[in-house]
């Protein structure tokens, strides 16, 4: 049995993203579809939110302070102190069914972040790096729904979900260069209850993923073996990050989506943050570069 508990009844229609900040004790995610950003303080239990004028599907903490965000329509820093938001690149402007979706800081302070069909039916999203200078770098295209960004503890494996595909992928990554190539299946939800949604891995070199529809999480092994399954209270768990003092908290995001009625009931803690303790650690995120 694993001990979990809601730590943040947010009531999120998706929440997304969970990341936890070493340097503040914090925990920041999203609600994409509410168009928000929060802000857990566990000591306190208190939390903070921002409102965005358009949906924000992923983002990162920065080394020069506020975050770097992949907003539906492309990238930007967002300063939460003043509210500002500074544009940087906006790589798809012309694809108007297109939004940005899961997104996450390489150890070299790098942001990665894919977009997907807001349609949820046609492969017409790509995978962007976006370097400390600004320029944003297209690293892979005909996807459908972005998710799942993690690289090996070693830096020698960048792990991708496409959720339309039922599938994770594996790429072997040049840490040196950004590079990623040779792309694989590294693991399959065909024969499982749910579809991939967002990841991290730990401290052992696991991937932990989050089973949209799927009521559970799942570790993968480094060979793309199913570890462990661990049964949550949440139809749609959508991504998990270690946090706490000691990165043995894993916080899991969830959505509420189009829960309704009975079957929004029989779940009360849809849509909320979980807090669970699986018995290994994490590993810090990178605070974008630039």
């Amino acid at each position: 049995m694993v001990a979990m508990r809601l730590a943040v009844d947010a009531k999120n229609k998706l929440g997304e993203v969970p990341v936890w900040d070493v340097a503040e004790q914090a925990l920041y995610w999203i609600d994409i579809e509410g168009r928000k950003l929060f802000r857990l303080a566990p000591a306190s239990g208190a939390v903070r939110e921002w409102r965005f004028d358009e949906r924000i599907g992923s983002f990162a903490l920065r080394q020069n302070g506020g975050l770097v965000c992949a907003f539906e329509s492309g990238f930007a820093f967002f300063d939460p102190a003043s509210g500002a938001v500074e544009w940087r690149a906006r790589p798809e402007a012309m694809i108007a069914r297109n939004r940005f979706n899961d997104g996450k800081c390489d150890r070299a302070g790098r942001f990665w972040a894919g977009t997907m069909d807001d349609k949820l039916a046609e492969h017409t999203g790509s995978l962007y790096r976006l370097d400390p200078d600004g320029v944003a770098h297209r690293m892979d295209g005909a996807i459908g729904i972005s998710n799942s960004l993690a690289w090996s503890p070693d830096d020698r494996v960048f792990y991708f979900a496409d959720t339309l595909d039922g599938a994770i992928y594996a790429y072997d990554y040049d840490a040196a260069s950004g590079a990623i190539a040779n792309k694989r299946l590294f693991a399959s939800t065909a024969d499982q209850p749910g579809s991939p949604d967002g990841s991290t891995v730990d401290a052992e070199g696991y991937l932990w993923n989050a089973q949209w529809d799927g009521w559970r999480l799942v570790r993968y092994a480094p060979d793309g073996r199913v570890d462990r399954v661990v049964e949550l209270p949440v139809q749609k768990p959508t991504s998990c990050m270690f946090g706490g003092p000691d990165l043995r908290t894993l916080y899991v995001t969830s959505a509420i989506w189009d829960l309704a009625g009975g079957d929004l009931a029989a779940q009360p803690w849809a849509g909320g943050v979980l807090a669970l303790d699986v018995g290994v650690a994490g590993l810090p995120e990178t605070r974008f570069a630039g």
